[in-house]
């Protein structure tokens, strides 16, 4: 009988290269698109235009309706996602949201940027990677783990609905819950295209539709090989934040431990965004010559590892994958980024002092 690649690759094996495919999508978005999270705040803030929030906004509204689809055809059990799983903290994600906004906006780019920043040969971002992941390892499972637990004890629902604004609202309105995801997707991606920054610039709606594909994609394939397989396979989708930090373990002790969808999903990005600054002939090899910069980016990698951690997601993990399953964390925890984020931009652009 004849053998295929498939017969030799194992359940986990399936699941990283399943996110590298999303990887490599958000990798060249990223970089042919330019869609960031920061540049996004600060274009809306500071540069008189709302376009790459509408991006995100129409990501967020299109994986909304992928996700309740695969939902509504029973392709997608969203309770066995850990966004919908664990308790919702609303001061986690309120004081994880302002810490991450805020160090991202010291480090100028979030973690899913810096991936994408070192695959155009930003070697300041490399820095920023090593930093974060470490960071996030520290008060995940390392020595500040416990006092995080103290704080923030992350505790699996049992006796109550899961913690999805779909769930809670169908409970109270009798609504089913693929009705009310597409509702709110649909509302949200109407809202987000309707303006004349994204009628003169189409191309936003696909790299838009790329993103979203990343996203559902995560959800659609870990849950079948989840079901289908046998290794014991978490049904997840992208998000960069303890995933740095994963990869960065399992690139030191690859023969110990399994490789897993979160190092295929950072090795993706990297790769697309390295294609795509080479198609765009945008690759160049760059270092920080300032230590102060350096500085700041070290301290705001850190802080962002920390409130990563503390909101149980980053702008990816919460603002998109999260936000996709409609999870109660994921709207309070994105406007926490915005406003942290925010506060960051002006106390490095115009300072906190009053104008004489």
């Amino acid at each position: 009988m004849s053998e295929t690649l498939f017969d030799f690759l194992s359940d986990t094996h399936l699941t990283a290269l399943l996110g590298l495919f999303g990887g490599v999508l958000l990798g060249l978005t990223a970089r042919l698109g330019r869609f960031c999270t920061l540049g996004a705040i600060e274009d809306l803030l500071y540069g008189g235009s709302s376009l790459r929030m509408r991006m995100w906004g129409m990501a967020i509204g299109m994986a909304i309706l992928g996700s309740f689809g695969l939902i509504a055809f029973d392709w997608l059990d969203p309770v066995e996602s850990q966004y919908l799983a664990i308790r919702w903290m609303p001061l986690a994600s309120i004081g994880g949201g302002l810490l991450f906004g805020y160090g991202m906006a010291l480090c100028g780019m979030c973690g899913y940027g810096a991936i994408a920043r070192l695959g155009g040969g930003d070697l300041r971002s490399f820095v920023i990677v090593l930093v974060m992941g470490v960071s996030t390892f520290v008060i995940l499972a390392g020595p500040l783990a416990p006092l995080r637990n103290l704080f923030f004890l992350q505790q699996t629902i049992t006796d109550d609905l899961p913690a999805s604004i779909a769930y809670h609202l169908s409970d109270y309105l009798g609504f089913s819950v693929t009705s009310i995801g597409f509702a709110i997707g649909g509302a949200l991606l109407l809202v987000s295209t309707a303006g004349r920054e994204v009628r003169d610039n189409p191309a936003a709606i696909g790299w838009a539709i790329i993103v979203a594909v990343a996203i559902v994609s995560g959800w659609a394939g870990s849950s079948y090989i989840s079901r289908t397989g046998f290794d014991a396979v978490p049904v997840v989708s992208h998000s960069f934040s303890a995933p740095l930090g994963e990869t960065i373990m399992w690139s030191m002790t690859g023969s110990l431990r399994p490789i897993s969808f979160a190092v295929g999903s950072v090795s993706g990005v990297w790769l697309g965004a390295f294609i795509g600054s080479f198609l765009k002939g945008h690759f160049r090899w760059e270092a920080c010559e300032d230590p102060r910069e350096l500085r700041r980016q070290i301290i705001g990698a850190a802080i962002m590892g920390i409130g990563a951690v503390i909101a149980m997601g980053c702008t990816v993990g919460q603002g998109l994958s999260a936000f996709s399953l409609l999870s109660l964390s994921a709207p309070i925890t994105f406007l926490s980024i915005f406003a942290g984020a925010a506060l960051g931009l002006r106390q490095l652009i115009v300072g906190f002092r009053r104008p004489a």
